[in-house]
């Protein structure tokens, strides 16, 4: 999409993963990918010829399919790891580059999803 800078948005992408608790990035599969302990995200951009620069995230149970329902536009089943319940985020269809805070969210959840409850408990102190 004309206006989203892929390096940018990689960079901020970076950013929100690298903020929780002892996650780390690494290249997975040719990309830069986050973990904590298990991978909870990555950086997929034009997976063989699609259009869209995206992200993969681990997903709570049956986030998927009510997100895909919702605005398939947006979210999708991506390969390899749909069936697993994984969730595909387009990073690049909204003018500008991508609402932040639900970036943050959708992160946020993919790092609950497999991060230890000790660090899961570090994301919200006061519980």
């Amino acid at each position: 999409m004309a206006g989203v800078d892929p390096d940018e948005l990689l960079a901020r992408m970076r950013e929100v993963c690298l903020a929780l608790p002892e996650a780390t990035e690494k290249v997975s599969h040719g990309s830069p990918s986050w973990f904590v302990r298990r991978m909870f995200a990555s950086w997929v951009p034009y997976h063989h010829g699609d259009e869209h620069l995206a992200i993969w995230v681990a997903a709570p149970e049956g986030a998927q399919q009510d997100m895909v329902d919702a605005e398939p536009a947006r979210f999708f089943v991506p390969p390899y790891v749909g069936h697993r319940g994984w969730l595909g985020l387009r990073l690049d269809v909204e003018p500008g580059g991508p609402d932040w805070d639900e970036v943050r969210g959708v992160v946020t959840d993919a790092y609950r999803c497999v991060a230890p409850k000790r660090l899961v408990a570090q994301l919200d102190p006061t519980a």
